[in-house]
């Protein structure tokens, strides 16, 4: 058997390697864009901020690893611009040589990933405009930072915008966050959000709100300002942070059903509607339990977990994905940014009756410390008083709870069901009553 896998990174390659373990004498070969395989993205805001030493510390495995110790051939400067189903072979460019390449196939998994998304705003082509994605990427941006960088302007609030804010700034840089909405982080309600926005101000982080950017004004070819519906912003470096965009293109005529957003529609075993073609990670979408629907959240949790499950298919071992509730972190200066499940907003646009109940509390005992508060809020259907979601803002135990909480979700429990949980206990870490059974405790 032939598996070509398009993309080296967290899907693909976690699918590569359980195609591996999990069977004999099969040929795997696979084709990346870039020129690095198998790093985590996640980490490369701490690259700037000098919290991670290299980008090399981010590489799993190198594709020289890949082939020489697992025998998986690794292609790098590929780029795949088409997949014939009739004839199962996919095609495309030689980045490396300029040429041409062609590869059949029994069974493809598409794990390409996706792209940032940048608006055709007027003066892109100006020097200091940046996107963040990928190691090239990171070198890029602290090689401009060299030259005298002082204002760093970020568009956009979401995790790469807050990440970047920090960074930044614990590099002595200027920031100034812009953004078109009236809040950062979108996936948190609004009355949560303001947590955020005054952390943002304590660290001297200053936010456009409900601004428009339309282009880049320059000097000698250098960015030196951001306009705005509203005004113009003085930079030496902007980083354009508004979304990314599932890498598919390539797919267009062949069939594939994809999304709205062009992320490819797959079923539990990571099948696409095409018989042998599977997807899985960021070009993918994902099954939300909560919500009952599929969904694009693209993450690196999900896309290793559907990256290894597709490889279990692809070798016949049948593995379903059994879906995502909406759970994410962020680290903003002393803040940790926990949510997972439904926000109030996306409660509303799915007609769910739904109450919330909001505490403050602390991590740890009142009595041993009152340094680690935190404020915590609970979503519940109004009827069933099933959990639906819930946001955590603190210094200290946002991760703990909010895992107990996505736990919770994913097993459909009620909020009277958080009062019977056995959650561990001493003052250090917390009260006898963790937090989550205190809203448990106020919820009507």
């Amino acid at each position: 058997m032939k598996y070509v896998i398009i993309g080296g990174d967290a899907a693909g390659m976690s699918a590569a390697m359980q195609i591996v373990r999990n069977s004999e004498g099969n040929e795997i070969v696979t084709f990346e864009k870039g020129e690095t395989y198998s790093y985590g993205q996640c980490g490369l805001p701490y690259v700037v901020s000098g919290d991670v030493e290299s980008s090399d510390d981010l590489i799993a495995r190198t594709p020289e690893t890949f082939q020489e110790k697992y025998g998986i051939k690794t292609n790098t400067l590929h780029e795949v611009t088409e997949v014939d189903c009739n004839k199962k072979v996919v095609k495309g460019k030689d980045l490396r040589s300029g040429g041409t390449f062609e590869e059949s196939y029994d069974r493809l998994l598409v794990a390409s990933g996706a792209s940032p998304v940048c608006p055709p705003w007027e003066g892109l082509e100006l020097d200091g405009i940046f996107s963040l994605k990928t190691i090239p990427d990171v070198h890029e941006i602290l090689d401009y930072m060299q030259k005298d960088v002082q204002k760093v302007s970020i568009i956009g609030g979401g995790y790469i915008g807050l990440e970047m804010a920090e960074s930044f700034a614990a590099v002595g840089k200027e920031v100034k966050m812009i953004e078109r909405g009236e809040q950062l982080a979108k996936i948190f309600d609004e009355d949560m959000a303001d947590l955020i926005h005054e952390e943002a101000y304590k660290q001297n982080v200053s936010i456009a709100f409900g601004e428009s950017v339309e282009g880049f004004k320059g000097e000698e070819g250098k960015v030196s300002c951001v306009v705005t519906d509203h005004s113009e912003h003085e930079a030496d470096l902007v980083l354009v942070a508004v979304g990314v965009t599932p890498n598919t293109k390539f797919l267009e005529g062949t069939g594939v059903y994809t999304t709205l957003k062009g992320a490819i529609n797959v079923n539990a075993y990571m099948e696409t509607n095409i018989k042998d073609i599977y997807a899985a990670g960021d070009c993918a979408t994902q099954f939300h339990r909560i919500k009952q629907k599929e969904d694009f959240i693209p993450l690196g949790t999900h896309a290793n977990k559907q990256g290894a499950i597709a490889g279990m298919n692809m070798v016949d071992i049948p593995t379903t994905f059994k879906g995502i509730v909406g759970t994410s972190i962020i680290k903003f200066f002393d803040l940790t940014l926990g949510r997972t499940g439904l926000s109030e907003k996306e409660a509303d646009s799915l007609k769910i009756p739904h109450k919330s109940v909001k505490i403050n509390s602390t991590h740890a005992a009142g009595y041993y410390s009152k340094e680690g508060k935190m404020t915590l809020k609970i979503l519940y259907h109004a009827k069933t008083n099933r959990i639906l979601g819930g946001q955590i803002i603190g210094r200290e135990g946002v991760d703990k709870r909010i895992d107990v909480l996505s736990t919770a979700l994913y097993h459909s429990m009620e909020m009277n069901d958080l009062l019977d949980l056995d959650l561990s206990y001493a003052p250090p870490y917390n009260s006898v009553w963790d937090p989550l059974q205190q809203a448990a405790k106020k919820a009507k």
